[in-house]
């Protein structure tokens, strides 16, 4: 389906060609996180710097006296990569364009602008240190919020709608021994950890008989190979990366693979994450499909084999949730990182019309009890 040509805002643009001007990557977001106060400044939000760096800006009702709190729930850190910023053809250039301040600057904007019924409260969190493995600043706003909805803010295309993302470990193996003569019968340390990796992968790939589809399988990659010898002691390294689907426990699955280790082979994890799907029928994914529709356009479901800030807040929040945003993730952490500025002006109308949405459907007696009650009752993890 084809769509017609859309008005780029210029104001707009500048909120993201600000943030993807300024560095950020996980760890050193204070700079961006101050860029993003002030353009929410300008908008007539309420915004803070929080204890551990996320950017947020408020609008609506005071906390104390939402009925309803949305939560768009962006990040404000990179991963490392100078990407010089500019603007050639209506495409903007540089790093984070698209992973993820994209989806940040569409819905700041979008929330900035969206007609809120009284009593409804709507927070924009740009978290720092998502493309970390401990995503220290959404586990921060844990405790802190009990969202009635969440828009988790990701590359989708503005036509996606992202209902789920795969888990995640990270295991190091690592074997250290005395060194010994290559013509002996000693296996080398290298050996000892590569026989570790060729167990793990049987191992996998037993998990994996009668799985369909990446997303319902698990994926194995090793990430980091090293050997050494100082003369006198040999060390050996493999470091591991795991995508677990749904049904795969991280914890269960890291206690598998240590039982896979041999003698020398010690190991050590972090980074987990379980997977987490939702249904598209939530009212998140309700509301954004309506929206994209509005613009003309189908909307495509889908399903993510990376994990996201959703893999950390969905269990506990437990309210209806989604991501979205403009962008092509297949450009996430990419050299030639880009994005188009028309998609990104459409993602705006397609957040605002489904900000609105969501306001006014959860703002209805009961139906943000209903809407808990229907995801309590359907199969998230």
């Amino acid at each position: 389906m084809t769509t017609t040509p859309i008005e780029i805002n210029d104001d707009d643009v500048r909120v993201l060609f600000d943030l993807v001007s300024t560095p950020s990557v996980s760890g050193d977001e204070r700079r961006a996180a101050e860029v993003f106060q002030g353009h929410a400044d300008r908008m007539g939000m309420d915004t803070e710097i929080d204890a551990v760096g996320n950017a947020l800006a408020h609008r609506g009702a005071s906390e104390h006296a939402a009925a309803v709190h949305l939560v768009l729930l962006g990040h404000i850190d990179t991963v490392p990569g100078d990407i010089p910023v500019r603007v050639e053809d209506n495409i903007l250039h540089g790093r984070g364009s698209v992973d993820a301040k994209g989806p940040l600057s569409a819905m700041l904007v979008a929330a900035a602008r969206a007609e809120l019924p009284e009593g409804v409260r709507v927070t924009v969190a740009g978290a720092v240190g998502e493309e970390s493995p401990t995503s220290p600043g959404a586990r921060h706003l844990v405790p802190r919020y009990r969202p009635d909805a969440c828009i988790i803010g990701e590359p989708s295309g503005w036509e996606g709608v992202t209902l789920g993302y795969k888990g995640r470990l990270v295991v190091t193996a690592t074997a250290t021994g005395p060194n010994a003569h290559s013509a002996g019968q000693q296996p080398s340390m290298g050996d000892e950890v590569a026989a570790w990796w060729s167990r793990v992968l049987a191992y996998v790939a037993e998990l994996n008989a009668g799985r369909h589809g990446i997303f319902h399988t698990v994926q194995a990659t090793i990430q980091r190979l090293e050997t050494a010898c100082d003369g006198l002691t040999q060390r050996a390294l493999i470091e591991g990366g795991f995508r677990l689907p749904p049904g795969v426990d991280p914890d269960e699955f890291e206690a598998e693979l240590r039982g896979l280790a041999g003698e020398h082979v010690e190991l050590s994890a972090h980074g987990a994450e379980a997977a987490h799907a939702t249904d598209r029928n939530n009212p998140v994914a309700r509301a954004l499909s309506s929206a994209i529709r509005a613009q003309g356009a189908r909307p495509h479901p889908k399903l993510k084999t990376g994990t996201a800030d959703l893999n950390v807040v969905a269990p506990v929040w437990r309210c209806p949730i989604a991501a979205y945003g403009p962008g092509d993730s297949a450009l996430d952490h990419a050299p030639d990182e880009r994005l188009d500025l028309e998609e990104y002006a459409r993602s705006i109308r397609v957040l605002t019309t489904a900000i609105e949405t969501l306001a006014n459907e959860l703002s209805t007696p009961r139906s943000v009890d209903a809407a808990r009650r229907d995801l309590a009752g359907s199969p998230t993890r």
